[in-house]
């Protein structure tokens, strides 16, 4: 059965000790990189698998009952079924996953469409600024639109040649790879366009607005 869109997000051990960390500053090195010459940025360390991490739910989302709403400041919005975003241009990339949690892994094979191509479909006004993406399973996550626009990013249905499965945001989910990976969201469920920032799920706990791997950008600054 599909998700509504409205679970309550649970208060788990990971969320508890995520948020220790951001008080903590967990993980932080000072150390300075540059993307255009480390591929690994500050504080990571590679792994071949990928770790599972999410909020504690794994929403169930048929591709029969996936829609996919794209609202707010746009001349175009509107929603799609599966069929019809499969209709839109299709593009294969290749990009490294950085998790926030210091776990990188490089050369993932993603196929889905490019949020360059989705903001064709879509036209923003002159006044978006943001994006605020919403999943099935009640997170949210807040972008600035030239990140979500960056080259790179995708909203992928496929990872290695095969559908993303659920435990890793299928049916589609959101890679943005130049951001720590709290960023790409699993289980999209809306895409909204904003004239103002909306500070999401890790946003307001402590974690960084942003997301630069390579600055370190882990969690806020203290006030």
């Amino acid at each position: 059965m599909a998700s509504d869109g409205d679970e309550p997000i649970p208060d788990s051990k990971l969320t508890r000790t995520k948020e220790r960390w951001a008080r903590e500053g967990r993980f932080l090195t000072g150390r300075d990189a540059r993307p255009d010459a480390d591929r690994l940025p500050p504080g990571q360390h590679l792994v071949r698998d990928w770790p599972v991490l999410d909020l504690g739910l794994h929403p169930t989302v048929s591709q029969e009952r996936w829609r996919l709403h794209l609202t707010g400041a746009v001349d175009n919005p509107q929603i799609w079924d599966w069929a019809r975003f499969m209709d839109q241009p299709q593009t294969q990339a290749r990009s490294d996953i950085h998790c926030v949690t210091t776990w990188s892994r490089y050369d993932n094979d993603w196929q889905g469409m490019t949020t360059a191509d989705l903001l064709v479909a879509v036209s923003p006004r002159a006044e978006a600024r943001f994006v605020v993406l919403h999943s099935h399973d009640g997170y949210t996550t807040n972008l600035m639109l030239e990140d979500f626009a960056a080259e790179g990013a995708i909203l992928a249905h496929s990872w290695s040649g095969k559908p993303l499965s659920q435990e890793h945001g299928g049916p589609a989910r959101l890679v943005v790879p130049h951001l720590y990976f709290w960023k790409s969201a699993k289980w999209i469920e809306r895409i909204e366009f904003r004239t103002a920032d909306d500070p999401g799920f890790w946003e307001v706990r402590g974690y960084h607005n942003r997301g630069d791997p390579w600055n370190e950008e882990r969690y806020s600054e203290p006030e």
